[in-house]
């Protein structure tokens, strides 16, 4: 049951919407096509075992294990919230 002005069913469409977002997000994030035998950072040779498993690959895993601790820092989240202190921000 909703409370206000909002209707029922609104919290659980707001939390579906979130969770599709990031799922959309998430998927637009795998690598897709041929996997690069060298890795783009550092230049290393990644192995074929590797490549069969993550197809589209770019990266050796220490340097991709850096790009993902360097994205989702940058990445805050979606606020949905509407109230006012998060328009206020």
């Amino acid at each position: 049951m909703a409370g206000g002005w909002a209707r029922d069913g609104a919290v659980q469409d707001q939390i579906e919407a979130t969770v599709q977002d990031a799922v959309k997000r998430a998927r637009q994030q795998l690598p897709r096509g041929e996997g690069a035998e060298h890795c783009g950072e550092c230049g290393r040779e990644i192995p074929q075992a590797r490549r069969q498993a993550v197809p589209g690959v770019r990266f050796c895993i220490e340097c991709q294990q850096a790009a993902d601790e360097e994205r989702s820092r940058s990445f805050a989240g979606y606020n949905r919230r509407g109230s006012k202190d998060s328009q206020l921000r």
